[in-house]
């Protein structure tokens, strides 16, 4: 079921385009992405394989840049930033979940979640009281000092998405979050990601090519060959 949806715009993609050039050859990935991304939602990117769906979400998400096109996010275009501007961007505005976890192994949970708040120069106490608190909800209070080779690939990208969160970011991205794990950690960790969506009403992008994911989304974005084929897409529509 989807959401009425009377919120306001977080993110509009227009024509969005991106090109790969490898010597004298030019690979069009995207050909003129469309797209509106509303605040609180909690979309599915999905299509076959090779169709641009996780080369959109970096786009989006600041990771690469486009070839061709706007993303405004809350009215700000965000391919027009100074390198400075985007890593800021990044910083503040953006909560980053990878299928690879990402942790730094020798950190531990903690030291691993409250990183981004220190980096943004946070008061040591705040940021290890945010972490703590956000470890709990992710249901890790008792391995706040346990190092990512001594925890579950379950528990390591339960560790991933609290750093994603500590800061309280405008946007989720979210890559593949559960390819790397079995199906019980897979619902847990859509289950933890739809719990947060609707308690703080973050609003969440992700990646995905499993249709058993979507009934965790508010709506799905199909794209197929470089271009949106349906914003509103029911399960047996998908593929």
């Amino acid at each position: 079921m989807v959401k009425k949806n009377n919120k306001k715009v977080i993110i509009e993609v227009i024509n969005l385009k991106k090109d790969y050039k490898v010597g004298s050859v030019i690979t069009k990935v995207l050909k003129g992405i469309n797209m509106k991304i509303y605040e609180g939602e909690f979309v599915g990117i999905m299509g076959p394989s090779g169709s641009g769906k996780s080369t959109t979400l970096h786009q989006l998400a600041l990771l690469d840049t486009p070839t061709e096109g706007k993303i405004l996010v809350e009215g700000v275009d965000i391919t027009k930033l100074s390198e400075i501007e985007k890593s800021n961007f990044r910083l503040y505005y953006f909560g980053y979940v990878f299928q690879e976890y990402r942790n730094i192994p020798e950190l531990t949970a903690l030291e691993n979640v409250f990183l981004p708040l220190r980096m943004q120069g946070k008061p040591k106490k705040f940021y290890i009281n945010e972490a703590k608190k956000l470890l709990e909800y992710v249901g890790l209070g008792n391995r706040l000092y346990h190092k990512p080779s001594e925890l579950s690939g379950g528990q390591q990208q339960r560790v991933a998405i609290a750093r994603a969160l500590i800061h309280k970011p405008k946007i989720l991205f979210a890559d593949e979050p559960t390819a790397s794990l079995d199906t019980g950690a897979s619902k847990e960790i859509l289950k933890l990601l739809k719990k947060y969506n609707e308690e703080y009403n973050q609003t969440i992008i992700m990646v995905t090519h499993e249709t058993s994911h979507i009934k965790y989304f508010d709506r799905v974005v199909k794209i197929k060959d470089g271009l949106v084929e349906k914003k509103w897409v029911l399960l047996n529509e998908l593929f």
